[in-house]
């Protein structure tokens, strides 16, 4: 028997359309093989979408491209942070390039593995390789060669430190502000006393707001992992179904086939009949 990790390897590098019953028939395999561990582990994996399958592609057939990768996504992070303009330019257009080149790389296999070009998601494809350049956490998903589905990225980068200009005698110089007026020390504490009872008001909505922005993120985890779970049942009956099915067809045949016999054993009980009534006819007339 395989071992797990090359039959995930196949299950993650052979098309979406044949993952469920790839997955039932190594359940199986490991199932009679007694690794209840192993079956437990298969059956956890996930249908990957097409385009997620496409970027699996690349990872399983050619991880050097994703070395490249991680590689120009460190440069193009560092050169935000320092603030090199000429250098980021240049990486910038170089990502566009690498980025297209890993597409290209992307549909060749694709199309070697049998999909039609045209039918590929070409777009998401991209748009999950532009957010690995950006995301570290990302490009790790996309190396290990088992994303289930295409991600996206709304920015790219680092936000860059603000950039300080020096002022030199050719500039203008901007007219002075007037002076604000001066403010009565009872004044002043009561502003200060106000700002702090504004501050602990608005500190006390930020907590209130991040509990509730953590509930709303495990109330989501849920909802995707029962979406998720819900999807595998899915797809698990639509392989029992279609292994019915399959079943039903053949027993079909064989009703057709048994009858068919049936009605050639008729034909053949008749005739002997009918040749039994004429020995016995003809022994009659002998006697």
């Amino acid at each position: 028997m395989l071992t797990v990790d090359v039959v995930v390897r196949r299950l993650y590098e052979d098309s979406p359309e044949g993952f469920v019953a790839a997955r039932a028939a190594a359940i199986e395999d490991a199932r009679k093989a007694g690794d209840r561990e192993a079956a437990k582990r298969l059956a956890a994996l996930k249908k990957p979408t097409v385009a997620a399958w496409v970027v699996n592609l690349v990872a399983l057939r050619r991880p050097e491209l994703l070395d490249e990768l991680v590689g120009l996504s460190t440069a193009l992070r560092a050169a935000q942070r320092e603030l090199q303009g000429d250098q980021l330019r240049e990486l910038s257009t170089q990502r566009r390039k690498f980025v297209s080149s890993l597409v290209g790389a992307a549909r060749k296999l694709a199309v070697e593995s049998g999909s039609a070009a045209g039918k590929l998601p070409l777009g998401d494809v991209e748009a999950t390789f532009t957010a690995a350049l950006a995301d570290p956490e990302i490009a790790e998903q996309v190396r290990s060669g088992r994303l289930i589905r295409a991600v996206s990225y709304a920015g790219f980068g680092e936000v860059p430190k603000p950039r300080l200009r020096l002022v030199t005698d050719d500039d203008p110089v901007p007219e002075a502000e007037p002076a604000p007026a001066p403010v009565a020390a009872p004044e002043i504490d009561h502003r200060r006393r106000e700002l702090e009872r504004r501050r602990r008001e608005l500190d006390r909505e930020l907590g209130a707001a991040m509990a509730d922005e953590r509930r709303a993120d495990i109330r989501l985890e849920r909802a995707e992992e029962a979406e998720r779970d819900a999807g595998h049942l899915v797809e698990d009956l639509d392989a029992e179904l279609a292994e019915l099915e399959r079943r039903r067809t053949e027993a079909v045949a064989d009703v057709a086939r048994r009858k068919a016999a049936r009605r050639a054993a008729e034909r053949e009980s008749a005739a002997a009949r009918r040749r039994v009534g004429d020995v016995q006819a003809a022994l009659d007339d002998l006697t």
